[in-house]
């Protein structure tokens, strides 16, 4: 039998014009504790894995002030100051909390702008390299976050402009304002929603970063991710993330851990080439 052909995947994406970044980044959610609530249980073990993340070249990290709150951009600014050249820092605000797993939306100009100079002096920054809206409010005008959302980068506060869980429409409304160049949407191999939203980022030359990479809602998913992990050496959680290597070139990974090791297993993933054949099979997965 002749060899199946190989589908290649671009090993970085440059956001918005600017920065040139691998696909494979960190997301740093997890790195705080219980209920992504308080500091993590391991400290010094949070720290080695941010510090480690940049060794292994990972050079794009997605926080949010809600993270914590604060911790995570805390101890971001503590593992890595000074920060490496062309390390790319995108932090998101939008969502309070009040407790554990509990997320209140809260996208008002006032709070955000609240938010916004809480992440720059956390992170020990004058500028955000990507500021990424959390959450569309259905308690405030679209609009006026939007303004929000122009006035601060007109001041030189954030450099780039993101948006996160949004429809086609709602992106095209942001567009009135600002450029967007990132959607952070859920999609993974057996939760995938969110297609229509990819594929206009594709037209739009825009990053498309999917948290919450493997669903794994489905004992059938999970079946046919580890049938394929066993023909690869690999983990079903590996070939997730490959899945979405290989699904688009505008995919940007963020897969979070608080473990050295789980982060350096998310990381070989950039070294799994998924056939054609591959791909049609984990794509039959249902969603």
């Amino acid at each position: 039998m002749a060899d199946q052909k190989t589908p290649s995947f671009e090993k970085t994406f440059t956001i918005g014009g600017d920065f040139t970044v691998n696909r494979m980044g960190f997301g740093a959610m997890r790195i705080t504790g219980e209920g992504i609530w308080g500091p993590p249980k391991d400290r010094d073990e949070a720290i080695r894995v941010l510090q480690r993340a940049v060794e292994l070249g990972i050079d794009f990290i997605d926080t949010a002030d809600s993270y914590g709150p604060h911790v995570s951009e805390e101890l971001i600014a503590e593992a890595l100051q000074p920060y490496p050249e062309g390390l790319v820092i995108a932090t998101k605000g939008g969502l309070t909390r009040t407790g554990p797993n509990v997320w209140p939306i809260n996208a008002d100009p006032d709070y955000l702008q609240g938010a916004l100079e809480g992440s720059l002096k956390r992170l020990k920054v004058d500028q955000i390299d990507l500021y990424q809206l959390h959450r569309v409010d259905p308690e405030v005008p679209y609009e006026k976050t939007l303004e929000f959302l122009q006035r601060v980068q007109e001041e030189g506060l954030v450099k780039h402009i993101g948006l996160s869980e949004v429809t086609v429409e709602q992106i095209k409304k942001a567009q009135e304002f600002v450029k967007v160049v990132s959607v952070q949407n859920k999609y993974s191999v057996d939760f995938r929603k969110w297609e229509a939203e990819l594929e206009y980022c594709e037209e739009q030359g825009m990053a498309f970063i999917p948290w919450n990479p493997l669903n794994a809602n489905n004992k059938q998913s999970m079946e046919k991710l580890t049938e394929m992990a066993e023909k690869h050496s690999a983990t079903p959680h590996q070939i997730a993330l490959s899945w979405l290597l290989h699904r688009s070139p505008n995919i940007l990974l963020i897969p979070g851990t608080s473990k050295v090791k789980h982060l350096e297993d998310n990381y070989n993933a950039v070294n799994i080439s998924l056939s054609e054949e591959d791909m049609q099979q984990l794509e039959e997965i249902e969603s």
